[in-house]
């Protein structure tokens, strides 16, 4: 059985209750995830008992990196909400965007709009930033007819998949993502940037460690250099933390990347990512960096309610095809303020 469909075919085996004996937590196999939890209390108030938790479901978190909350009377985007800040110290609005999110809610957004059709990636959300969210958590409001799962991986267990050599080569390297916005293909710099104000953005970009050039008709393209490697704050623990593969554009299907070449030169499209010295990343290198992914992915069936919390630093995620109407909500919380890059870098 591939590790995509463990999952689905786990049965969970209770293996504790809480301290006061409101929550159930059952445990997938052993390297399996996410820690399942279901409520077992009637008219149980979810974020009055995640509040007093709080600790304890960090803990949890910090340790398996990802937590389903699965069975709880939460129905609405807001009460969504309300659990995540119970369990958060803030959280944050969408800042230096890369894809198209429709805002619902303070700090709640739709899941990336993209294609139904076209898978997404494995990746950590914002990694490119200085400021990325620490947790990013999901909010199934309709699952899809068909498919639709949302694949995780454990980027700790990424990083020991990856050979020696390749990591080594991306820890003194690091990598370039290069960003070209609006031309009727990636997002307008006015979006990514909230703001009309080129001003605005030059300045955020200095502050941000990205360098920027404005092309012809007002368009933007900016270059900033990240690590490809970091520490968790907590947990100390090595991660793979990057856009590498999901900014390349080789991650794109075959007929995709084909379709977009065929209408912009390879400077122009939207997203690609180098080493940080400018040099071109092998195909044979980032061939192993999906496989590392693929090996790692574990993928589960959404059921309407469900909140999946996610340790941003610790787990990746993605996205499968579907059809059908689908709505995942999703809320980042907890920036990691990284004042200079390099603070908890490799």
């Amino acid at each position: 059985m591939s590790a995509i469909n463990k999952f689905s075919a786990i049965k969970p085996k209770a293996v504790r209750f809480s301290q006061e004996s409101l929550v159930r937590i059952s445990a997938a196999p052993e390297g399996q995830f996410p820690l399942m939890w279901e409520p077992a209390a009637e008219d149980l108030n979810l974020p009055n008992w995640a509040r007093n938790n709080r600790e304890w479901i960090q803990d949890e978190l910090a340790k398996h990196g990802a937590l389903l909350f699965r069975g709880f009377d939460v129905t609405s985007a807001s009460q969504f909400a309300q659990f995540i800040r119970a369990i958060s110290d803030e959280l944050i609005e969408y800042g230096e965007r890369s894809s198209p999110r429709t805002r619902i809610g303070n700090g709640v957004y739709t899941s990336t709009d993209h294609p139904p059709d076209q898978p997404i990636v494995l990746h950590n959300e914002q990694s490119y930033t200085l400021n990325w969210p620490m947790k990013i958590c999901f909010f199934c409001v309709q699952a899809a007819s068909q498919h639709g799962n949302t694949p995780i991986a454990d980027s700790r267990k990424i990083l020991k998949r990856l050979s020696p050599r390749i990591v080594e080569r991306f820890r003194e390297k690091k990598v370039m993502y290069v960003r070209n916005y609006g031309d009727g293909l990636g997002l307008p710099w006015q979006e990514v940037f909230q703001t009309e104000n080129p001003r605005e953005v030059e300045t955020y970009c200095r502050q941000a460690s990205i360098e920027f050039e404005w092309k012809e008709n007002g368009h933007l393209r900016t270059f900033q250099v990240r690590p490809a490697v970091r520490t968790h704050p907590k947990t100390k623990e090595a991660v793979w933390f990057n856009h590498a593969l999901f900014f390349n554009i080789y991650s794109l299907e075959a007929s995709v990347r084909e379709s977009l070449l065929s209408v912009v030169d390879a400077a122009e499209v939207p997203f690609n990512t180098f080493y940080g010295d400018g040099s071109p990343i092998e195909l044979p290198v980032l061939d192993q960096i999906r496989e590392a992914y693929q090996r790692e992915q574990v993928s589960f069936p959404w059921r309407e309610g469900d909140m999946l919390i996610l340790d941003n630093m610790l787990v990746a995620h993605g996205r499968e095809p579907f059809t059908g109407p689908r709505k995942i909500v999703v809320a980042m919380a907890d920036p990691f303020v990284n004042c200079q890059d390099g603070v908890s870098n490799e």
